[in-house]
């Protein structure tokens, strides 16, 4: 793998990658700025903004832009996560200038129209709505918030719906002021890209921008919490976190390879021991999930109301009985699913652009491939095993539970299960 790295004046990165053999490239500008970097009068915004983003800029209709995108077979679009928003476009590489004119346009030139704010709003609004309706989508927004309350990085992306109502025009351009400098920004392209043109394009489109402070995000503070809604479904839903390592700790790596061998495919143990051997549940899985600066290991399950009780405790005994007695067979079988799963991922010019610049945010570097994979062979059934140990003797997690879960232990009760 061979990507190349340049720094404009102003701070703006360019990181490209070149895949010979192909005829398409993605290209994308991923801004450090997500749901986290919201005050609480703020939440949502950012999501707002990645709506807005296609709604018209001083040059381009919302229509423009869908139909010149599409005229030449390509497409367009946007997400915000907790730390960062991306607008990417993946077209055939004679259209990168007309992709990377169109990012720039909209990200520098978006006009917020007044009439599409209200447009835009109804529609966040019913996708907040859907949300609420889809029990094991929101019940990872009410973990995220038991496991960081009363912070930035523990409230919802789509932000609530009273708070969506209220957004005005002032609100999206003081967030773009604020958080859309060039520093904060990065351009990465992967595929059938040229890393000179690209930079030559970037410095047209972005090089007059000015440097702006870089806000610092405020830091996480994992905290034992939980959250109990009980509702009249067919299935109840279980979701405990683990406090884990953000992505620069030493012990992702590992913390990555234990929730795979617990919970993360169908040899895993509790997809064997919960739903092929007992029939507890349909879905059940443990992944883990990282930020800058702390992270969790997510475990999920549904189930019904009257199995919830076995069903948790369960769980619980399966992490403890990992600490034991973690084969090395089952180690190997998780860093091979790991390392199957990022080396196929990066056959794709999309999944590699978006790999380059979470790192290059991450580290200021893009580490190549073979040093993640040399971090995951080295993961040993030891460190396993003691990354378990430890999770169970410091006990802290989050919980949320939705549905009919009259019957459900509380966290209380599972933590005194942990210990004992």
């Amino acid at each position: 793998m061979n990507h190349r790295l340049t720094t404009l004046p102003n701070g703006f990165r360019i990181v490209t990658e070149a895949m010979p053999g192909l005829a398409s490239a993605a290209i994308g500008v991923w801004v450090d700025a997500g749901a986290r970097h919201e005050r609480v009068d703020q939440n949502g915004v950012a999501h707002f903004l990645e709506h807005m983003a296609f709604k018209g800029t001083a040059r381009r209709s919302a229509l423009q832009i869908a139909e010149e995108i599409e005229d030449v077979g390509g497409h367009i679009n946007a997400y915000t996560s907790r730390e960062m928003t991306a607008y990417y476009a993946r077209v055939l590489a004679a259209d990168v200038p007309l992709a990377l004119d169109m990012i720039a346009d909209i990200l520098l030139n978006a006009s917020y129209d007044p009439r599409e704010i209200e447009v835009e709003r109804g529609v966040i609004l019913q996708e907040i709505g859907q949300a609420m309706d889809t029990p094991d989508d929101v019940i990872f927004d009410w973990l995220q918030e038991a496991s960081y309350p009363a912070q930035p990085i523990g409230r919802s992306i789509l932000g609530p719906s009273e708070r969506v109502r209220a957004f005005a025009r002032d609100d999206l351009h003081g967030f773009v002021a604020e958080h859309y400098g060039p520093g904060q920004m990065i351009l990465s392209a992967a595929g059938a890209v040229n890393h000179d043109h690209i930079v030559e394009l970037a410095t047209r489109f972005f090089g007059d921008m000015r440097p702006r402070p870089t806000p610092v995000a405020e830091p996480a503070r994992f905290h034992c919490g939980e959250r109990r809604e009980l509702r009249d479904l067919e299935q109840a839903h279980f979701a405990m976190a683990f406090e884990g390592p953000g992505y620069r700790d030493e012990a992702f790596y590992t913390a990555q390879v234990f929730a795979t061998a617990l919970g993360g495919g169908m040899s895993s143990r509790l997809f064997q021991k919960l739903r092929e051997e007992m029939g507890l549940c349909y879905t059940i899985f443990a992944q883990v999930g990282a930020y800058a600066d702390t992270g969790n290991m997510t475990l999920y399950a549904g189930t019904g109301g009257d199995q919830l009780a076995s069903l948790s405790g369960l769980v619980i005994d399966e992490i403890k009985r990992a600490a034991d007695d973690m084969s090395a067979a089952e180690v190997n079988r998780a860093r091979a699913q790991m390392k199957a799963g990022l080396l196929m991922g990066l056959e794709s010019p999309s999944a590699r652009a978006e790999r380059l610049a979470r790192l290059l945010s991450i580290w200021g570097r893009v580490p190549e491939v073979s040093e993640a994979v040399a971090r995951i062979e080295a993961v040993d059934t030891a460190a396993v095993r003691d990354f378990a140990a430890q999770m169970v003797m410091q006990g802290r997690a989050a919980l949320a539970l939705y549905g009919p879960i009259g019957q459900a232990p509380d966290l209380a009760m599972l933590s005194r299960r942990l210990a004992a």
